[in-house]
């Protein structure tokens, strides 16, 4: 089991940054890739994005591309999550989970789970 706590979240202002933290602790390596989801008032849980611990190899979703860097420090056992020009749809609360797979991108990919961080874009 892997235990996740996400750090970073807030309010941030229309066109600026965001940078999340995850740390993880537990027995990490056997859940090889982690990933990113949000979920906004009344919606799924979206995926964001995913790293594999090992290779740092990432994947994102077309609808994120270019926007979101997810980055990992092996050392720390904590995984970024950077994203750029946020808009009021970024609004949500972020978690990060710990999976395996080939580019998980569902939740039922992933079995730990953060507790989440909100984050709020202000326009």
């Amino acid at each position: 089991q892997v235990q996740l706590a996400e750090s970073g979240g807030g309010q941030v202002q229309a066109g600026g940054s965001l940078r999340l933290s995850c740390a993880a602790s537990g027995r990490v390596f056997e859940h090889y890739v982690m990933g990113w989801f949000r979920q906004a008032p009344g919606k799924e849980r979206e995926f964001v994005g995913c790293i594999y611990w090992s290779s740092g190899i990432t994947y994102y979703p077309e609808s994120v591309k270019g926007r979101v860097t997810i980055s990992r420090d092996n050392v720390k056992n904590t995984v970024y999550l950077q994203m750029n020009s946020v808009n009021p749809d970024d609004t949500a609360v972020y978690y990060c989970a710990a999976g395996t797979g080939y580019r998980p991108s569902t939740p039922r990919d992933y079995t730990d789970w953060g507790q989440g961080t909100q984050v709020i874009v202000s326009s």
